[in-house]
């Protein structure tokens, strides 16, 4: 029975499916055993070029048409390693024997023993799961995130000139530029990102419990180690832990989601401000003719894109976190528990995808309102207080805080005319009246740096 949106469990497979489609290529069951065959594929292939005495009747001709059986892999492929799973109970193992009947079908059965050959099922798993993860966050992630920075980077610069009241503790502060504010986001992702590249996708491949003990013993003469590298690293395109147990540390997977969930954490703040900036008025958003904001108050443009990208974002932090402190513990040279884990590494990877494209929507349909930013600025010239305190500083003049501090720390309004009045009674020289008095809540904003 094919599974419909409507029918399924989690809503990255029900609600959201259409954004999170994509990854289905590389998280699905049927995903995961087409990375396996292509590993078991590949250290075929391997073993061939070593070249093995048992393999030299090998065609190398043969080789592409055994990738096809990766690059091919079809639903019913699937089907029948499942098919083949219900009598062998073991997922790994149903490849073997799919992969032997395949053989059979391309003339190599003479050479089918050396399908897996000396091989843990844990060497086919950790070097499928990394591959996937890399190739999807490749191919599906990084887009999704560079779009966001992007557009975060446009507005960033496009609203770099204009002045916005700055809250600290929720209370009117020096001023700064608006976006200035948007592109810390930008800054702060970019730089995350650039540590996340930093992270390999390891792999382990070394036999059962990592010293390549069966490989060893049938061919002594063959540098194992070397064989293995030059698979992980060079045809793999992934990076080998030299010295293992029967699993792969899966410290650098725990460091991925550990940097992926600091990326996730600083869109959270970034939804929670834009939230904020939306309650506020600085921006409106674009209506959408029949989009219901509310089933019982008509007016209502509710800012949805930022809540289900913040909800969607702590759902995905939830389960980083716990991967990133399951993973790496293992009772002895290995138990099964990372094995259920493991297969829901798509999931966080699906609401953050949906929280990028959540984000992305809710961005474009920001209407800057200027009238709020500069209505918010008019009602706070308190502070400007700042601003004249430290010329008074440099002047010399006495105690210029504690003056500024009883003219502005009262519960009264503190506006335009009342800091000229202040200005106005300083003993200063006229040239120092006329710099504080150039000074407004419009022009303090200080230097932008980007």
């Amino acid at each position: 029975m094919t599974l419909s949106p409507l029918q399924a469990i989690s809503p990255v497979d029900g609600r959201y499916h259409r954004t999170t489609a994509p990854l289905g290529h590389f998280f699905s069951e049927g995903a995961l055993i087409r990375y396996r065959v292509r590993v078991e594929i590949e250290y075929f292939i391997a073993l061939c070029a070593l070249p093995l005495p048992q393999l030299k009747g090998v065609d190398a001709g043969l080789w592409e048409p055994l990738r096809d059986l990766y690059r091919n892999f079809s639903a019913d492929d699937a089907l029948r390693v499942k098919e083949i799973e219900r009598t062998t109970n073991h997922d790994v193992k149903a490849v073997e024997y799919f992969l032997k009947e395949r053989f059979d079908g391309l003339g190599l059965g003479p050479f089918k023993e050396f399908i897996h050959f000396g091989l843990t099922s844990q060497d086919v798993n950790n070097t499928a799961m990394p591959l996937a993860l890399k190739e999807a966050w490749q191919t599906v992630m990084t887009p999704a995130l560079q779009a966001v920075t992007a557009d975060l980077s446009t507005m960033a610069r496009e609203w770099k000139k204009i002045p916005m009241l700055a809250r600290t503790h929720g209370q009117p502060a020096s001023p700064t530029r608006l976006g200035k504010e948007i592109f810390v986001f930008v800054e702060r992702l970019s730089r995350q990102y650039d540590l996340l590249r930093t992270i390999p996708f390891s792999a382990k491949f070394g036999g059962a419990t990592g010293n390549f003990n069966a490989h060893l013993v049938a061919y002594p003469e063959v540098d194992w180690i070397a064989f293995g590298d030059h698979l992980v690293n060079d045809i793999l395109g992934l990076e080998r832990c030299r010295v293992t147990t029967q699993i792969e540390h899966y410290d650098n997977l725990a460091a991925f989601c550990d940097n992926l969930k600091r990326i996730n954490t600083i869109l959270l703040d970034l939804c929670k401000d834009f939230w904020t900036y939306i309650s506020m008025d600085y921006f409106k958003q674009r209506i959408q003719k029949d989009e219901v904001g509310s089933s019982a108050m008509p007016h209502k443009v509710n800012p949805i894109d930022f809540e289900n990208a913040e909800g969607n974002l702590g759902v995905a932090n939830a389960l980083f976190k716990h991967l990133a402190e399951k993973l790496p513990i293992s009772r002895l040279q290995r138990d099964l528990t990372d094995s259920t884990v493991t297969r829901n590494l798509g999931v966080p990877l699906a609401h953050t995808l949906i929280a990028y494209q959540s984000i992305r929507r809710g961005l474009a349909k920001l209407v800057l309102h200027p009238e709020a930013i500069d209505r918010d600025l008019e009602a706070n010239w308190a502070v400007v207080a700042e601003a004249l305190q430290t010329i008074l500083r440099r002047e010399g003049y006495p105690a210029p805080y504690e003056a500024l501090k009883a003219l502005t720390r009262t519960h009264g309004t503190i506006d335009a005319e009342a800091i000229t009045q202040f200005i106005a009674a300083l003993d200063v020289p006229p040239e120092i009246k006329a710099e504080l008095s150039a000074v407004t809540p419009h022009n303090y904003t200080g230097l932008i740096d980007f």
